[in-house]
């Protein structure tokens, strides 16, 4: 058992192959690598290890996206006309902010879990917002984030020695306890090759707004909070 180390295996999770002997050491190991057990029918498998097993696996997989999308489809609130303004609308005040906001189609999860809105009184955003630490395989999202709001407050309470919940602050204690300077906020930039990823690197000191600009969004904004140690896999623009 790769939980406790303690007893003979049993089970294996699909989604990230660890072993486990007993109910609780399963849902241990859920909870501490943040693992949903369900296996990543998109996962990458060389031609060498390609079997009959995942062929059906990924015939499977195109007709439950045949499904979705059918259903998607055959949704009338989705394709009514007052939720296309409203895209729209959204699309255009970013568009003056010089953010190019893009939507995805119906039935992507992206498009179906962005809470993002426009208050046309106070004339700001309020993103829906996703922040992604990777060295503690944790994720975390926020929504109604004014977009005058800096990216420091906004990581207080998840990475602050001080004012960050106790629960998280264990959970990402490799990065409360490291120096607030070596903490860097990437966002990754869009329509570009998968062999060619690069990251903007954004400042922290400045607003979600100021951050956003010149940039193009898919939905909603992720950002990657990652330290100057460990990035090395992350390739920022111009380096």
């Amino acid at each position: 058992c790769e939980t406790c180390s303690k007893e003979e295996a049993k089970y294996r999770c699909p989604r990230c192959m660890k072993y486990s002997c007993s109910l609780l050491c399963v849902k241990k190991h859920k909870l501490a690598l943040s693992c949903n057990g369900v296996r990543d029918k998109t996962a990458f498998v060389s031609v060498n290890e390609f079997t009959d097993l995942n062929l059906l696996s990924d015939y499977r997989f195109l007709e439950d996206v045949g499904r979705t999308a059918d259903a998607a489809a055959r949704n009338c609130i989705v394709h009514s006309p007052a939720t296309k303004r409203l895209l729209y609308c959204l699309r255009n005040k970013a568009r003056g902010r010089n953010i190019e906001l893009k939507t995805l189609p119906v039935g992507f999860t992206k498009r179906r879990e962005n809470s993002t809105t426009f208050n046309s009184m106070e004339n700001k955003f309020y993103w829906h917002l996703k922040l992604v630490f990777p060295h503690c395989q944790a994720e975390y999202t926020l929504k109604g984030v004014p977009d005058d709001k800096t990216l420091g407050d906004i990581l207080k309470p998840y990475i602050d020695p001080v004012e960050s919940d106790p629960v998280v602050c264990q959970r990402l204690k490799i990065y409360t306890a490291s120096p607030q300077s070596d903490v860097r906020i990437l966002m990754k930039i869009e329509n570009r090759s998968r062999n060619s990823i690069r990251y903007n690197e954004l400042d922290a000191s400045r607003s979600l707004l100021d951050n956003l600009k010149g940039k193009v969004i898919i939905e909603y904004p992720t950002l990657f909070v990652v330290l100057k140690t460990l990035k090395n896999d992350m390739v920022v623009l111009g380096q």
